[in-house]
């Protein structure tokens, strides 16, 4: 069954290590733990990322164990001057020893080393994510002390595995519309979020992939027509006949979509994007901004990433009838092409 909706609470992983119930869910159903897997401990992949978005700028950070490399990364974003820094810092065969929490509503995550110190800490409700991260962009450094509210809602969560290998599988956790408060310094420069206006989306995700994906997805978090709005749309990864991970957020109420279509710009990232769903109830286009971009090739990993940030404009339909229409509602696009 397409979209197939799982309620009961069960484990992840069966005996033997394949995938109990493919589908989506409203509540982290499911219970990851890490010693159930029974592919190989180098190809376990567990991250927490962590996006906020204002109308002028973005930070992004992310903390991972990828089991052979970790990727630990900070990105700035600049969109009134369409410039982006990203500096990320790779760990060789981390392999658990990040200890990554098990459940995306519990746990904290700590990182450190000479340049970066990094700490994700989730309490009552509240994201708080605190950053320090020497000579960051030549001789600037960049902090952060910045917490997200999590809201009292149904937010989507899905598992879907891989056909071609029994063992692969994908476990995800998107927060929208989280409302964001703090600071950024960024050399002499100092960014704030209000909370008001400015919002963070989590991407948690564990798993087990196969060697080669390109996947896409679209993100973004706002006020549209007077209401607190996000959306999640992707597809490309794993097998998504269970389920899709496209929805769409309004004052907290979760809508589902079945399949929504990237029309991709074939001549520049940097050519509107355009998004229609197969239900008719989604059309927008995505003007872009800037393509935060990057390209790693070393002996078998490959990892090609176009993440384009832009203003989304059009009409979404919700279950009522009712027409919700987006005017320069900032959001990103990104295609992502991996080997590892």
């Amino acid at each position: 069954m397409r979209n197939h909706e799982v309620t009961k609470i069960q484990q992840l992983l069966d005996a033997q290590g394949h995938l109990a119930e493919a589908g989506w869910a409203r509540t982290p159903v499911w219970q990851y733990r890490r010693t159930d897997v029974k592919a190989p401990r180098l190809r376990i992949k567990e991250w927490d990322y962590y996006l906020i978005v204002s109308h002028d700028h973005a930070v992004a950070f992310t903390l991972s164990d990828d089991g052979y490399i970790g990727l630990q990364s900070v990105s700035f974003l600049d969109f009134a001057g369409k410039s982006e820094h990203t500096e990320s810092i790779l760990n060789v065969f981390p392999m658990g020893k990040m200890h990554m929490p098990s459940d995306p509503r519990e746990g904290s995550v700590h990182y450190a080393d000479r340049r970066l110190t990094m700490d994700f800490d989730l309490s009552g409700g509240k994201r708080h994510i605190t950053c320090r991260f020497l000579k960051f962009d030549g001789d600037r450094d960049f902090s952060c002390d910045l917490t997200l509210t999590e809201p009292e809602m149904d937010k989507l969560t899905i598992t879907l595995p891989w056909n071609s290998d029994p063992h692969a599988f994908y476990y995800n956790r998107k927060v929208n519309c989280m409302p964001a408060e703090g600071e950024v310094r960024y050399g002499e420069d100092v960014c704030r979020f209000s909370p008001v206006t400015d919002f963070g989306t989590l991407d948690w995700g564990r798993g087990v992939w196969t060697y080669d994906n390109t996947w896409l997805w679209s993100n973004g978090n706002g006020i549209a027509d007077g209401h607190v709005f996000g959306y999640n749309f992707g597809y490309g990864f794993a097998d998504n006949a269970a389920a899709t991970e496209n929805v769409l957020y309004i004052d907290g109420r979760l809508e589902k979509l079945d399949d929504v279509i990237f029309d991709v710009p074939k001549a520049s990232y940097t050519d509107p994007w355009y998004f229609h769903s197969d239900d008719g109830r989604v059309r927008l286009t995505m003007q872009p901004i800037l393509d935060r971009k990057a390209c790693t090739k070393f002996a078998f990993i490959l990892s090609d990433q176009h993440q384009v940030f832009g203003r989304m404009n059009g009409e979404v339909r919700l279950e009522d009838g009712t027409v919700l229409r987006l005017q320069d509602f900032t959001c990103f696009a990104e295609q992502v092409h991996n080997k590892y």
